[in-house]
């Protein structure tokens, strides 16, 4: 069933390590919301301007799903049944969303309440910083929709997250979590990043230890990585802070392993791991192809093998919504492109590239070229073939990237 993404673009200082579109001038939150609900209203039938769902008895569509990846058959609605546009997941990201007003965040609701069915079955998230969760705002959120919290915890040490220049405390992200979980919030989901100059291998297992014992269901956790242009990246090749260490990451992503498949957790994509139940339907309707609709500035979207970007630009998306149209540039993937997605994003999850779906959609050849171009890796240790599908080993998950280009049609 398709999902909603929708952007926050406002931060109250830049982290070191980001390169997502944000902003921290408070003049362009002006008129923000308001725009975003318009680009809410034109996009009202993005998600079923074609053949997108995959939940039988949908209206619209009803889609066969084989492993993750849907065949898009069209429905037609019965005669009298009203058209019912169901959503599975809405997501909140940035940006920092928790800086949304709540009032405003309950205008946002009502909007798409107009165009779309969602309840209390649906995984509804909001990405929150730590400081920003006091007991409140967290009671105010209980009021809305939202019922998952994504907190950006990434460290619970004063040395980590001065390194990253995050604005919270490790005080405030123990109260965080606590209060969250008091006010009724079970569904939560942190991150964590690892691999900092700062963090060595027991104060990193320090970390996780602490995520585990406070029942945190879902950890997303990311290495450090330092991308072009960021503060990082120049005060790294300036020698005012130290460079990042990949064998550190590369030790630090195997005692995360360890540690929360030990405490039952599902490694169910290299960067995720969640309690049964509890993994995240927003991530998975990505990584399995299905439809998506991103609203606000630089937020993507995708629809049968085609896909968007809005502009990363405020004021310039503030200004086209408000003459009506969507700011965005669009590419139509080739079926080679097609291919080359479906096999880095299925082979980063537990279930595998699926050489049944690779001969349905791509052919026999496909498949042939797959399992020669495996070989190698298979040899090394770092991908298996289980009952028709390509999976990471334990070890492989370090290498996702690259067995995955490994496999690519070239």
């Amino acid at each position: 069933m398709p999902g909603i993404y929708i952007h926050i673009p406002f931060c109250k200082q830049a982290c070191h390590y980001c390169n997502f579109y944000f902003s921290t001038a408070r003049k362009h939150r002006v008129g923000y919301t308001d725009a975003l609900l318009k680009e809410i209203a034109l996009q009202k039938d993005f998600l079923w301007d074609g053949t997108v769902g995959r939940v039988a008895g949908d209206p619209v569509v009803h889609a066969s799903v084989v492993a993750g990846m849907a065949d898009e058959v069209p429905v037609q609605p019965a005669d009298g049944m009203e058209v019912v546009r169901r959503v599975d997941s809405i997501y909140f990201g940035g940006g920092t969303p928790s800086l949304l007003p709540v009032e405003e965040l309950e205008k946002v609701f009502s909007e798409l309440s107009d165009y779309y069915t969602f309840d209390a079955n649906t995984e509804i998230t909001l990405e929150a910083n730590p400081d920003d969760l006091t007991r409140e705002k967290l009671l105010a959120l209980r009021q809305t929709p939202v019922n998952r919290l994504s907190i950006g915890i990434q460290s619970f040490r004063e040395a980590d997250l001065r390194y990253m220049n995050r604005v919270h405390t490790p005080d405030q992200a123990v109260r965080s979590i606590s209060d969250a979980q008091e006010m009724g919030f079970d569904n939560l989901t942190v991150d964590l990043i690892y691999g900092t100059p700062t963090l060595d291998d027991a104060r990193w297992r320090e970390n996780l230890e602490r995520v585990v014992a406070m029942g945190i269901l879902h950890v997303s956790a990311y290495a450090l990585t330092v991308e072009k242009k960021t503060a990082l990246d120049v005060m790294i090749r300036r020698g005012s802070v130290a460079p990042v260490d990949d064998d550190q990451a590369a030790r630090q992503f195997e005692i995360m392993v360890d540690i929360l498949e030990g405490h039952g957790y599902d490694h169910y994509e290299v960067s995720n791991f969640g309690k049964p139940g509890f993994h995240s339907r927003h991530n998975l309707s990505y990584w399995s192809g299905e439809a998506y609709l991103g609203l606000g500035p630089s937020a993507h979207s995708y629809r049968n093998g085609q896909r968007w970007w809005n502009v990363s630009n405020i004021a310039a998306y503030i200004s086209a919504v408000g003459q009506g149209w969507v700011p965005a540039e669009t590419e139509v993937l080739t079926p080679q492109q097609q291919f080359d997605e479906y096999v880095m994003t299925s082979l980063r999850t537990m279930w595998g590239c699926d050489l049944s779906v690779v001969k349905q959609r791509w052919g026999a050849e496909r498949v042939s070229h797959m399992l020669e171009e495996a070989r190698s890796n298979r040899d090394k240790g770092w991908l298996m073939l289980d009952e028709g599908k390509l999976r990471l080993t334990w070890t492989g998950r370090l290498f996702a990237d690259r067995v995955a280009s490994d496999l690519f049609w070239v």
